[in-house]
């Protein structure tokens, strides 16, 4: 079931499921389709948690302005997880989900136990730019196809995109005129996030986990927020962004730092 919560004037829908006593909010990437869609997949992949936690998966917010920074995507969903009542959560953010995990616990650390940011980054890079811009020009040619492709190609590893090629293709979801665009206006906030000279106002532990190989943000993305959070971080090998997906062990791994 999608929930939806208000809160000045705005719309935030979620998905709600688990019965344990922590809370869990995550908040995921960038996708054209609304994240909430997938809720089946999505229950099933992080069935393990729902013992400990009660967890809240957040989408953005509908209707969105044209110019939607990441910091406002923030503070939206601070005053959703208000309106909720939801405090002291342990957050997993990843990639532009990772974004707005860092100014969520910058910020508002009443709201955050403890973070995990997967696949994500607090400045742009040569990698990053390069994706962004290309998101950019495609979603705006309007060239659906060709953004769908791309998109894959960056977010798995070769061998899981040359595996799952035809089903990415058969599967790909071409999004209406309104999700298109609202996937522009999304990686343009992505373009020109930069929190790094804000990081050490995390007080939070925080766990980073990311991939060396990692074709949308790159890995030095990830290795840059641990080093200056001087916080744990784990580094796979062999996968790309959405090693979240592809790892065994990955959530197991974003288990145990929240339950220890």
């Amino acid at each position: 079931m999608i929930y939806s919560v208000e809160f000045n004037g705005k719309k935030m829908n979620y998905i709600k499921f688990g019965s344990g006593k922590k809370i869990l909010v995550m908040l995921p990437g960038m996708s054209v389709s609304y994240v909430t869609e997938s809720e089946s997949a999505i229950k099933s992949a992080y069935s393990d948690f729902c013992e400990d936690f009660t967890v809240y998966l957040f989408d953005r917010t509908s209707n969105m302005p044209s110019y939607y920074k990441i910091k406002d995507m923030a503070t939206d969903t601070a005053e959703a997880m208000k309106t909720l009542s939801l405090k002291n959560a342990y957050l997993f953010g990843v990639s532009q989900g990772g974004m707005i995990a860092q100014v969520l616990a910058a910020y508002y650390p009443e709201l955050v136990k403890k973070a995990v940011l997967g696949s994500t980054l607090s400045k742009q890079n040569e990698i990053s730019a390069d994706t962004f811009n290309t998101w950019i020009k495609l979603a705006k040619s309007g060239n659906r196809a060709d953004l769908n492709n791309d998109c894959a190609k960056r977010v798995y590893s070769k061998e899981y995109y040359n595996k799952y090629k035809s089903i990415f293709e058969l599967t790909a979801d071409p999004g209406t005129d309104e999700q298109i665009k609202r996937y522009e206006i999304l990686s343009k906030a992505s373009l020109e996030f930069d929190f790094y000279g804000e990081l050490d106002k995390i007080k939070c532990p925080v766990l980073v986990i990311g991939s060396y190989l990692d074709r949308v943000l790159s890995g030095i993305g990830s290795i840059e927020i641990a080093q200056k959070l001087s916080c744990e971080i784990f580094m796979y090998d062999g996968y790309s962004h959405a090693v979240y997906d592809e790892a065994p062990d990955y959530k197991e791994k974003v288990y145990d730092f929240f339950i220890a």
